[in-house]
């Protein structure tokens, strides 16, 4: 899927924070979401791009991409659970 035709309800950038802030940020943000939302995170390095993704799945949440991008970032889409 394009990541540009999907719709999301909230966007969060986290590329400059380091972990474990990046998931913290992440959280945060789903926290203040309605179930079945759509957040894109952008992030950056190989540390969060691991994680975050990681993390989110086993709370309940579902990667729905995850899309390195030519600046160096990464976005990630997440399906709040």
């Amino acid at each position: 899927m394009d990541m540009q035709e999907q719709q999301a309800d909230r966007e969060l950038d986290i590329t400059a924070e380091t972990c474990p802030m990046t998931f913290v940020r992440t959280r945060l943000a789903l926290d203040r979401m309605l179930p079945g939302q759509v957040l894109r995170v952008r992030l950056k390095g190989a540390e969060p791009r691991a994680n975050v993704p990681k993390t989110a799945r086993e709370q309940g949440h579902a990667v729905l991409a995850l899309d390195d991008q030519a600046d160096g970032s990464t976005v990630l889409l997440l399906r709040k659970g």
